[in-house]
């Protein structure tokens, strides 16, 4: 296993995580036809941007999600 091979697993989870979610998006937002016809395309360059930067994204889940537990979870004795 190499050094950066982590790297690329993680960059594969996210970008088809992304890539999803964005087409959802633009089904939604656009129409059933536009929207799964063309939506594919700010898709693939929005999950290719931002999967570049995928460990920064896991830590502000991280943090949004301790955030979370603090304010709904712990701050209600």
């Amino acid at each position: 296993m190499s050094d950066f091979e982590w790297y690329w697993i993680g960059y594969k989870i996210c970008f088809v995580l992304v890539f999803i979610g964005c087409w959802i998006y633009c089904i939604a937002s656009y129409g059933f036809l536009f929207g799964l016809g063309l939506g594919w395309l700010p898709g693939v360059i929005t999950a290719t941007l931002v999967s570049f930067v995928w460990p920064l994204l896991l830590v502000a889940v991280v943090i949004l999600f301790w955030v979370f537990i603090y304010l709904f979870v712990l701050t209600k004795g």
